[in-house]
């Protein structure tokens, strides 16, 4: 079995201009981030990689979810590649990870991830939100193989409030 946890950054500010990848998180972002991962805690399986965009609202919200879950934050890998808001992107380099490891966090973008959870997941979602967490497992022990997956548990921050 494969564990694939994939949250999408949580809420980033608009009014500065710069860089999209620059953009940092609304302090609603933040603390939408840190509500869903005190709920997602109980959700997560017990050994795990994090993997997060290098756009800086990803790798904060991934540093959000790494301090609430206990994880130690020198193990985040950042993936240049996973600033993509391409959903074939995201399955390629998803499928390229290391059978070694069983379970996987992701922190990303959108489209990216509502378009890959629908191509996956045994579940149609209109639009995973901002800080939004859905766990899939996958009946194969291959990165390279999965296919229809099913969707364990989706947590969105407006469930939450």
């Amino acid at each position: 079995m494969k564990n694939l946890i994939l949250v999408r950054h949580a809420k980033s500010s608009w009014e500065v201009p710069m860089h999209d990848k620059d953009r940092g998180l609304t302090c609603q972002g933040m603390k939408d981030a840190h509500l869903v991962s005190t709920h997602a805690k109980d959700f997560i399986p017990k050994t795990y990689i994090i993997w997060t965009s290098s756009a800086k609202r990803a790798t904060n919200t991934a540093l959000i979810f790494a301090q609430n879950f206990a994880y130690p934050i020198e193990s985040i890998v950042y993936k240049d590649d996973l600033y993509t808001f391409d959903e074939k992107k995201l399955e390629e380099i998803i499928k390229s990870c290391s059978n070694l490891f069983e379970s996987v966090i992701v922190f990303g973008h959108n489209g990216a991830i509502t378009n890959f959870v629908n191509k996956f997941g045994d579940d149609y979602i209109d639009n995973i939100p901002t800080s939004g967490f859905v766990s899939l497992k996958f009946d194969t022990d291959d990165w390279k193989k999965i296919k229809k997956g099913k969707i364990k548990k989706i947590i969105f921050p407006k469930d939450l409030r």
